[in-house]
C-alpha cells in the first residue's frame, strides 16, 4: 500500500503532528494518568457532570455564607444549570450577600464594542436571567455583585477580582481550539512567549473561526450553523486571572446535543496531556493545582466509527 501522509491545514492553530498523534492514541483507561499529582484528572458519568459542577459552586457559596466571608467565582457561559444552583440556594436559605460572580467573557463587535446587557444573546444578561433572578429576593446578592466585562471596566477587570481577595475558583472548559474563556491560541491579542502570555490580563480578542463555528451550534444561536450570527470578537479574562485563582476546575463534557458526537474529544487530550503552550491555552492547567473533569463520552477513544460513514 502506498503511504499517504500530510500536515494539518495551515489555519489550524496547533499543528504539532507528533503531539497530536500521541494525544489521539490516549485510551480511555489512561486518560486520567498525569505526572503532576496536583493536576487531578477524573472521569465521571455524563449525567453527573452538571450535578458536580453546581454542587461545587453551592458548597463554596454556602461555606462562605456560614463563615460570613466573601466568595468570588469566575463563571463560564451562563448554563441553564445555574437555575438548579439557585434552587439549592433557595431550598437551604443561603444568604448570598457576600457572593460575587465574574463572567469570564462576553461578545464584542468588530470595533471592540462589548455587547450591552440588553443584547438578547449576551452572557451577563443570561447570567442574570438564569441565575440571579432565580434566587429569592431576600437571599440575592446586590445586583452589582453579578459582574461581566464592559468597555468601562475591562481594563480594570482583573484588578476588580484581585481587590476582592482574588477568585476562590475559576470554572472553565476548553473550546475547539483549546481556548480557555476566549483566550484564543491564534489571536494576535495574545501573541507572546509562554512567560509573557502568563502575565496577560483581560482584553478584547479576535475570535478564532473554529470558535465561531463551535458557537454557531449553541442553542442561543439556533444550533443551525449560522456563522454570521456569532460576533467576531469578545472580551475575555486573561491567563493572569486564571493562574491567580485559588482553585480551578476544568470541565470537559460538551457533546452535540447529548449525542456521542463531540469536537472536544481530541482537544481535551491535547490540553490535558500535550505540551503546555499558548497554542493550547487550557494546557496551562497542567502546571497548576487544578481539577480536570472529563465525562465518559469525552474520555472514549478517538478512533474510526465506520458504520457511521464519512
Amino acid at each position: 500500500m502506498t503511504e499517504f501522509s500530510y500536515s494539518p491545514s495551515e489555519f489550524i492553530p496547533f499543528r504539532d503532528k507528533e503531539a497530536i498523534e500521541r494525544a489521539r492514541n490516549i485510551k480511555r483507561g489512561d486518560i486520567a494518568k498525569h505526572p503532576n499529582p496536583s493536576f487531578r484528572i477524573q472521569v465521571i458519568p455524563d449525567d453527573d457532570v452538571e450535578f458536580m459542577w453546581m454542587a461545587d459552586m453551592f458548597h463554596r457559596i454556602q461555606t462562605a455564607a456560614d463563615a460570613g466571608q466573601r466568595v468570588v467565582l469566575i463563571a463560564p457561559q451562563p448554563h441553564a444549570g445555574y437555575r438548579r444552583l439557585a434552587h439549592l440556594i433557595n431550598k437551604f436559605r443561603v444568604d448570598c450577600k457576600h457572593l460575587w460572580t465574574f463572567n469570564m467573557d462576553e461578545y464584542a463587535n468588530e470595533d471592540g464594542r462589548i455587547a450591552p446587557e440588553t443584547w438578547p444573546f449576551g452572557f451577563l444578561r443570561a447570567m442574570k436571567r438564569n441565575f440571579y433572578r432565580w434566587i429569592d429576593e431576600d437571599l440575592r446578592p446586590p445586583e452589582n455583585h453579578i459582574v461581566g466585562p464592559t468597555n468601562e471596566n475591562l481594563d480594570a477587570y482583573g484588578k476588580m477580582i484581585e481587590d476582592l481577595g482574588g477568585a476562590d475558583c475559576c470554572y472553565s472548559g476548553p473550546g475547539w481550539t483549546g481556548h480557555l474563556a476566549f483566550i484564543e491560541p491564534d489571536a494576535p491579542e495574545f501573541a507572546g512567549s509562554l512567560d509573557e502570555w502568563k502575565q496577560m490580563g483581560a482584553r478584547i480578542v479576535t475570535l478564532s473561526p473554529f470558535t465561531i463555528a463551535q458557537n454557531s451550534l449553541h442553542g442561543s444561536f439556533g444550533m443551525s450553523g449560522d456563522l454570521a450570527r456569532v460576533p467576531p470578537k469578545a472580551a475575555t479574562i486573561g491567563p493572569r486571572e486564571v493562574i491567580a485563582a485559588k482553585a480551578r476546575i476544568d470541565i470537559n463534557a460538551i457533546t452535540i446535543d447529548g449525542t456521542y458526537v463531540s469536537w472536544q474529544r481530541l482537544i481535551t487530550r491535547l490540553c490535558a496531556h500535550g505540551p503546555v503552550t499558548p497554542r493550547l491555552p487550557t494546557s496551562i492547567h497542567q502546571t497548576l493545582d487544578s481539577d480536570c473533569w472529563i465525562s465518559e463520552t469525552i474520555a472514549q477513544n478517538v478512533e474510526p466509527i465506520w458504520d457511521k460513514g464519512y
